[in-house]
């Protein structure tokens, strides 16, 4: 879970992106495909909840996401989430970006990879994301692998903005698409759909690669469609027939659900802890 960058930030990445975008837009590998992988349906009822695993009785939603580490040592969550709503699907919370000095594959990371702290996470720092061929790339495979295991269909990978934050490193626009399509194809030979978390200033290049979308508060950043900024939005993923999954923190339901309803989106109201508080749009 993270807040949305802030809009100077964003304003400036999307200026190298569309600088950068095109060159290395043909550098990218191509999707790898996953007919077999699940593709949420445009209205799709859903419960993100990161404090805690969810506990029954479960909502009568037809997707949770919740934390991969968490999940694995609780061998039966997945399992018991899906019992209890047939045909109900499970994404599996991961850090993509970070390093979290608190999961048990913490001390596997090199030096070399470790950059500034994320502000207002403790014990998180970012990561040299350029590095994904080497050790990192062993990462982060063993941790897809990981929410395969538990028995999950997809993968959200948090932090994959890294180029637009001050993570110590002089990321590019270019870098962060090369490893978010890395991390996306790699979910996809696994048959794990993949959501594209925030990274809202890429939609239209990595749109090819992920199956649905995952937002923090674009409503409030004013970063939801094509039309706020004329250069990406959510409406993208839609019209893809690609379900986009949206969050509100700050705002009242009565400032954002009609807009999101609107859009197709399917969007909560929920408090930064990410526990069991929340209010569905619809």
């Amino acid at each position: 879970m993270r807040l949305s960058v802030i809009v100077s930030a964003l304003a400036l990445a999307a200026t190298a992106l569309v600088s950068t975008a095109p060159a290395r837009a043909a550098a990218l590998p191509d999707p790898v495909p996953c007919d077999g992988c699940w593709k949420p349906a445009l209205n799709t009822s859903w419960e993100w909840q990161l404090k805690s695993l969810p506990a029954k009785p479960y909502l009568n939603v037809q997707m949770y996401d919740f934390d991969g580490f968490e999940a694995a040592k609780n061998g039966k969550i997945v399992a018991s989430i899906k019992a209890a709503k047939p045909g109900r699907k499970v994404v599996c919370y991961i850090s993509a970006g970070s390093h979290e000095d608190w999961r048990p594959d913490a001390g596997q990371f090199p030096d070399s990879v470790l950059g500034e702290p994320l502000d207002e996470w403790e014990g998180e720092r970012w990561l040299d994301i350029r590095q994904y061929t080497g050790k990192l790339g062993e990462i982060m495979k063993a941790r897809l692998d990981m929410c395969k295991a538990a028995g999950f269909d997809a993968v959200e990978p948090d932090n994959v903005d890294a180029y637009t934050n001050d993570s110590g490193f002089p990321l590019t626009a270019a870098d962060q698409l090369a490893y978010n399509a890395w991390l996306a194809n790699e979910a996809h030979k696994r048959g794990l759909s993949v959501g594209l978390k925030n990274d809202v200033a890429q939609i239209p290049q990595l749109l090819p690669y992920f199956d649905f979308a995952v937002n923090e508060q674009c409503w409030q950043y004013s970063e939801c469609t094509t039309a706020q900024n004329g250069k990406y939005g959510y409406d993208q993923f839609v019209k893809a027939g690609k379900a986009v999954f949206q969050v509100e923190y700050e705002l009242t339901t009565a400032q954002f659900c009609a807009k999101s309803n609107a859009q197709n989106f399917n969007s909560l109201k929920k408090t930064y802890d990410l526990d069991a508080t929340r209010t569905a749009c619809r």
